[in-house]
């Protein structure tokens, strides 16, 4: 088993497991629909608590109205009535404008928030320091799980404007968003490691080796970028503990130096002949002119 940890720029986003055999065109669609897949599930989940807190997303042409506006321009949201969460709607306005302000109430809130913190814990960047492989499979699972909580709290679903259905159907749009900026399609992803780009069409021991029990930092990125930087020498937790043992030693050598300090044999309670010159009137002696 070839252990990869993927990265994007010095950012580790998960651990994944293949073999020297698997060809690096196989190994580049499979990474490339995890990352892909990662980032949807936190696109949703970054929409979950406003759905929680206000309700469903309005008709593109009614958001960021105020009333008054919307009551000159005769404009109704028409799946206001469609769309309402179990067990009544709770009214919570949108100071943004963007969604209707009919929240679901505490317990369908907390089916979604809960829903929401188990699906980012499935394909969270910790997975790695957990040392756990993530699959598409639990990227599937991770949408499975919204999909089954959005479900709950609409059962009459959401309107095909809202972001997380669009999302759920393929139909999201991110041009013009930082979001787009992050997806990297199959056709133009590379994969590095070791300052060298992995080839299409060639297979992992053709750079590696036949060793499987292998783990190796690779790097995805868009075509037309160069390389990569360099992985550092030294990890981050390497070098934090490498700085704590450099203040330990400074803080010992100090106590040495203060434990070795000789300067109290000047001091005048450390003189032997202290008594012996003060019988003698030999004390306080000072010289000079008067």
């Amino acid at each position: 088993m070839v252990l990869l940890h993927v990265k994007r720029g010095d950012d580790s986003q998960f651990l994944f497991s293949t073999s020297v055999d698997a060809a690096l065109d196989a190994v580049i669609q499979q990474l490339t629909a995890i990352y892909n897949g990662r980032l949807k599930v936190e696109r949703i989940c970054s929409e979950i608590p406003e759905l929680a807190d206000h309700g469903v997303t309005l008709p593109p042409n009614m958001q960021g109205l105020a009333e008054e506006q919307l009551v000159d321009l005769n404009l109704r949201d028409e799946w206001e009535d469609r769309c309402v969460p179990s067990g009544g709607a709770v009214l919570r306005k949108d100071e943004l404008g963007r969604r209707n302000g009919q929240a679901p109430n505490d317990k369908m809130k907390e089916v979604l928030m809960r829903t929401m913190d188990e699906a980012k814990a499935l394909i969270s960047k910790k997975q790695v320091q957990a040392n756990v492989c993530v699959t598409m499979e639990m990227v599937k699972e991770a949408l499975d799980q919204l999909r089954g909580a959005v479900m709950i709290v609409y059962p009459m679903g959401l309107p095909p404007h809202d972001p997380i259905r669009m999302e759920f159907e393929e139909q999201e749009d991110l041009s013009g968003t930082h979001a787009s900026l992050q997806v990297i399609t199959e056709e133009e992803c590379q994969l590095w490691w070791a300052a060298k780009e992995m080839q299409r069409g060639k297979k992992l021991q053709d750079y590696i080796g036949r060793n499987e029990k292998t783990k190796l930092v690779v790097k995805i990125q868009k075509k037309g970028q160069g390389a990569p930087a360099r992985e550092p020498l030294v990890t981050e937790e390497q070098h934090k503990h490498m700085m704590m043992h450099f203040y330990r030693r400074q803080e010992e050598l100090k106590k040495l130096e203060e434990a070795d300090d000789d300067s109290y044999l000047d001091s005048e309670w450390s003189d032997r002949q202290a008594l012996k010159k003060q019988f003698q009137g030999l004390t306080n002696i000072k010289w000079g002119p008067r």
